[in-house]
């Protein structure tokens, strides 16, 4: 019965902590809502007397618009992708690593586990990165997010403003939803702010349209200033091909710690995320390439890396149905420094 009363009680607190969630997404909505009526009604509609300043004003905000609301759709229903399956334990395997009381033991079942698949980064200790929850050999780029309770590929944080996790599924649309929300919030603040300054001189009557177009231009310039300084900071990741976890500890390699492990240099960088195909930069439509559980990297030196002498093994792996590429030299890109 106390067994009962206790599961029952845990259910609820996941189903509160489950709504709360989507408190700040909520908000967001809520006050993207205001500020679409705001704009289209209380100032272009009643305030705008010019037609053609009118029809121009309310043309590209519904395009800036459209482009907002629809990258955001896409950061908060597009699911982070986990690990494939062959990441995970066998239950053979597992069973062997929970009744091995050995910590060397233990490091080396799982670097006999790690050959058999593309993974280059390590723990602090040289160990294989192993996800004792998930029970899994954690790709390069992957961490276990808490919130989700699961393992993401290229995590690069989660996000309480779209209830969802950012990382390889989803940091292209993350991107964009951060460009087009600054490119949003310029956009009114600029078109406002001639407006703003009638209002505040008492060129214009005293109406109901007064507080909201003084507001509107308030809550734009704050959202501007702390967006631009989010985008900013993302676009430095950008150009440095790295997530705001590998931002705080740099990636460890079996040759040790390597900030710029996965820097290609700006061009490739860039099309890690968004592809190759120009067409679809400014569209939130899936283009990243690869899989999220390989990645290119800066610079390895065979020599210290035994995992390259398995590339006949991945290729055997190839044709019994993985995923990998047919050649572990695949991910290597040589950079002239």
């Amino acid at each position: 019965m106390r067994r009962g009363w206790k599961m029952a009680l845990s259910g609820g607190l996941r189903c509160c902590r489950r709504m709360l969630a989507w408190v700040p997404v909520l908000v967001i909505v809520l006050v993207v809502l205001w500020s679409y009526y705001a704009y289209v009604f209380e100032l272009c509609v009643v305030t705008v007397a010019n037609t053609v300043e009118k029809v121009i004003y309310l043309t590209v905000y519904h395009a800036l618009f459209v482009f907002f609301i629809w990258t955001y759709w896409k950061s908060i229903f597009t699911l982070p992708h986990q690990p494939h399956q062959k990441f995970f334990m066998s239950y053979g395997d597992k069973e062997r690593y929970e009744n091995e009381e050995r910590p060397e033991v233990q490091k080396q079942m799982l670097l006999d586990i790690a050959k058999k698949l593309p993974v280059y980064t390590r723990t602090g200790n040289g160990a294989v990165r192993f996800c004792d929850r998930c029970h899994l050999i954690k790709p390069d780029r992957c961490h276990h997010c808490s919130v989700c309770a699961m393992c993401v590929l290229k995590m690069d944080h989660h996000c309480p403003w779209v209830n969802n996790c950012i990382g390889f599924s989803n940091y292209k649309f993350f991107l964009q939803f951060l460009a087009y929300s600054v490119l949003y919030c310029l956009y009114i603040a600029a078109t406002v702010f001639q407006y703003f300054i009638k209002y505040w001189v008492g060129d214009l009557p005293n109406t109901r349209s007064k507080f909201h177009v003084l507001f509107l231009l308030f809550v734009a310039c704050m959202f501007f200033v702390s967006l631009m300084i989010l985008f900013g900071y993302h676009c430095w990741l950008l150009s440095r091909n790295k997530t705001t976890l590998e931002a705080f500890s740099a990636p460890i390699f079996l040759s040790g710690p390597d900030k710029n492990g996965f820097n290609l240099g700006f061009i490739k960088n860039f099309q890690q995320v968004f592809g190759e195909n120009k067409r679809l930069w400014l569209l939130p439509i899936g283009s990243s390439p690869g899989d999220g559980h390989s990645f290119p990297m800066r610079s390895m030196n065979e020599s210290q890396n035994p995992l390259l002498a398995n590339e006949e093994r991945w290729e055997d792996n190839e044709e019994e149905g993985r995923d990998f590429p047919e050649s572990s030299s695949s991910l290597t890109i040589e950079m002239e420094t």
